[in-house]
């Protein structure tokens, strides 16, 4: 039987308090669209890529803001994958309560072209070494992972906790039971963002936890060291939480009014900014940025910014240039 707990500290309680408070400056907070849409679409990056490199994928934020670009490899993937799935959880049609079903739709999105044991628990033992090849972790037994998983569910979906507390805890439960072979971690921060998404403590998208786990990345295994008691666990999930919203909030509080770009639609914002730190650069270099995108559509996404008066156009042939007002 699952007998996971954490004692409601006096720390768990203040972090509470200012989450809930954070939470309401969000709501008073004026709509700035365009501008929150940037941060949306880079917090879902964050999401995606700093999940990713807490398992060891290499790539950096500079490097994936122009994901299209990078040559297709195994880390481009993970990051692709995660990103789809993440969109999925905030903008698709998630189920309205956590099943194992849709568990298995996570680690299969996840693991897509990755691994052929996507959607699949793991059917052996499994232990968790340290970097000096000592066992930390001794995961259940993988004859008790359907049970185990099945009580999981049941205890989050009927979990009359506050909902970050219940986030955090689901997470700690799945690692613990790390009812897959590869890709819990990502799988587990997944079910996180989905049940903050669910219980409406998603703070309009804006917030990337998986950025602060990444850069605490000490703190969050050794949070997770526990056999069965999550509440060092939950208060460095609150804390982090609480440091990306008002990270988030400080940046969108210090906007007095919308700067002009700030209007344009995020791939247009993508193609000034790398105008901007290439001066005088070629329709080809551009394109090579967005490999994907139809030659056409990119013409008519320049053609929109030199209206606007954001780009100047530099010659009237092939070889023409492209540089930033």
């Amino acid at each position: 039987m699952l007998n996971y707990y954490y004692h409601k500290t006096k720390r768990i309680e203040d972090l509470l308090l200012e989450v809930k408070a954070t939470g309401i400056a969000f709501e008073t907070l004026k709509t700035l669209p365009h501008l929150e849409e940037n941060i949306r679409r880079q917090s879902l990056l964050k999401s995606s890529l700093f999940s990713a490199r807490i398992e060891g994928n290499p790539l950096t934020l500079t490097k994936v803001k122009y994901l299209d670009s990078l040559p297709s490899n195994f880390h481009k993937l993970e990051v692709i994958n995660l990103l789809k799935t993440y969109k999925y959880i905030n903008f698709g049609k998630a189920p309205r309560r956590l099943s194992e079903k849709f568990i298995f739709k996570l680690h299969k999105m996840v693991l897509e072209k990755i691994s052929p044991e996507s959607g699949f628990y793991r059917q052996e033992r499994w232990a968790i070494f340290n970097q000096t090849g000592i066992v930390v972790y001794l995961a259940p037994s993988h004859k008790d992972v359907p049970r185990l998983m099945k009580e999981m569910i049941r205890f989050i979906n009927n979990c009359q906790e506050p909902v970050v507390i219940k986030a955090a805890l689901a997470q700690f439960i799945f690692e613990k039971i790390h009812p897959f072979a590869d890709g819990n971690g990502r799988v587990g921060r997944l079910i996180s963002a989905y049940l903050l998404r669910q219980g409406n403590f998603h703070f309009r998208n804006l917030v990337s936890l998986e950025e602060f786990i990444d850069e605490n990345r000490s703190e969050y295994y050794r949070a997770l060291e526990a056999e069965k008691n999550a509440t060092e666990f939950v208060e460095f999930f609150l804390e982090g939480f609480l440091f990306q919203a008002k990270k988030t909030l400080e940046r969108l509080q210090e906007v007095k009014t919308e700067a002009p770009e700030d209007s344009l639609l995020p791939r247009r914002r993508e193609i000034l900014e790398i105008i901007r730190d290439h001066p005088e650069c070629s329709f080809d270099f551009l394109a090579r940025r967005f490999q994907n995108i139809n030659p056409k559509t990119l013409h008519y996404d320049l053609k929109q910014l030199q209206n606007k008066g954001f780009v100047l156009k530099i010659g009237g042939t092939r070889g023409s240039l492209y540089r930033a007002l």
